[in-house]
């Protein structure tokens, strides 16, 4: 199963709240997912970014692939940078 990590969108209509999900690529984007590890508010000024580091480098380090925004908004935090050296510590 190819599993990605990407946004789930809610909130109301002009307001969106998103959930950063893990879910099987085939899913729809507001369908079922597999474990929700966070969240983003880009509505907030700032935007507020809260994502669960340890599960987000977990299921990073057994194959899920990040989206693009997703994989932004990890830079951002500082996850994708622990994802690379633990890789390399390997």
């Amino acid at each position: 199963m190819a599993t990605r990590i990407r946004l789930k969108r809610m909130g109301a209509h002009k307001a969106p709240f998103y959930r950063v999900v893990v879910s099987d690529s085939r899913s729809p984007r507001d369908g079922r997912f597999i474990e929700e590890i966070g969240t983003y508010n880009p509505v907030a000024k700032p935007a507020v970014v809260s994502i669960d580091e340890e599960k987000a480098l977990r299921w990073l380090q057994t194959g899920a692939q990040a989206s693009d925004t997703v994989r932004n908004l990890f830079s951002q935090a500082g996850i994708m940078k622990r994802f690379h050296e633990s890789k390399l510590q390997k």
